[in-house]
């Protein structure tokens, strides 16, 4: 039987929707693996086998490509989301846990925690473009919209260290609280926030003049100061909201990204770490890794609305459209 030409476009329009429907990748630490949501059903969908201890994951411009540092494997794999197979792995150098790419999307800038260095990674040509030496435990990394600045943190030094791209030279650095942990730009690049995992804060920072701006401390009725242990950040592209993972007080932050005022804690897993936001930045993704799953957050109502179990320690999380 055939079908008529508005079944075909219906059926063809279903077949669209559910190849561009919006897919997260959560790395399991302890698994070596990817958990594969799909943001319509909220379903885990696949499981992938990658490299020993997945940490940092991040996406080419044109979402096509997923990078994945295997911090154990001592390299940067690269996966095709077509295919979902690795199809090669950039010299990283030691221990890779977080990255971030530069607007060229060529420029890979690589924290290798324990050589206390920066490595700078061409992602077409494969080559080793510097190693920059930084502070010890290196983690967080950032490059500016504009490209201008990678910024990376060193857990032990208790530092924010400036790399200008251009020359591939750290020109200065900045003391934060104890053991920072991540780093994140604002839409126009205007501010850098930084949080610290003992210090318990967060920094934000005039990115032109490289001054504090504020330190954000956090407080949660019936948790413990000791748990309260920032991690991620993330900031909503409309400007308004400021996201904090706050690691084993089990809660996020929600804070006004102008004012600074904490807004309010949202009960999510155990020892929340890294989050994401959906395409539309209607929802957020949170990792939990002691609970092993994914909470999520609607934006609108900041109401928690669903947990999704994936696999052992849930590190990072990235979302496709």
């Amino acid at each position: 039987m055939r079908l008529t030409r508005l079944a075909c476009a219906v059926a063809f329009g279903l077949v669209c929707h559910s190849a561009l429907a919006a897919t997260a990748y959560v790395s399991n630490e302890k698994d070596d693996s990817i958990s594969v949501i799909d943001l319509d059903t909220l379903e885990v969908t696949d499981t992938l086998a990658v490299g020993m201890r997945p940490r940092g994951l991040l996406l080419s411009s044109d979402n096509k490509l997923l990078y994945i540092c295997a911090s154990d494997s001592d390299r940067v794999q690269v996966m095709d989301l077509a295919t979902r197979t690795i199809v090669k792995e950039l010299p990283s150098g030691a221990d890779p846990e977080q990255f971030a790419l530069h607007r060229n999307d060529r420029w890979l800038y690589i924290s290798n925690e324990d050589d206390a260095l920066v490595t700078v990674v061409d992602t077409q040509s494969d080559e080793v473009l510097a190693q920059i030496e930084v502070g010890v435990e290196p983690e967080g990394m950032a490059v500016s919209p504009d490209g201008k600045w990678a910024v990376n943190t060193s857990e032990t030094t208790n530092m924010l260290h400036w790399i200008d791209t251009s020359t591939q030279q750290l020109v200065d650095n900045t003391l934060v609280d104890q053991r920072p942990r991540h780093v994140e730009f604002d839409q126009d690049g205007k501010r850098l926030w930084a949080s610290a995992e003992i210090g318990g804060t967060v920094t934000v920072m005039d990115v032109e003049a490289r001054e504090i701006l504020k330190v954000l401390r956090f407080a949660i009725k019936g948790v413990h100061p000791d748990k309260v242990q920032p991690v991620g950040v993330k900031l909503s592209d409309d400007g308004k909201y400021a996201f904090v993972a706050l690691g084993p007080a089990n809660h996020v932050a929600v804070v006004d990204a102008q004012s600074y005022e904490v807004l309010d804690y949202l009960l999510v897993g155990r020892r929340v770490w890294h989050m994401a936001f959906t395409p539309d930045q209607q929802r957020l993704l949170t990792t939990n890794g002691v609970s092993g799953d994914v909470s999520v957050i609607d934006v609108d109502t900041l109401k928690v609305s669903k947990s999704i179990k994936v696999g052992r320690y849930p590190w990072g999380v990235v979302v496709t459209p």
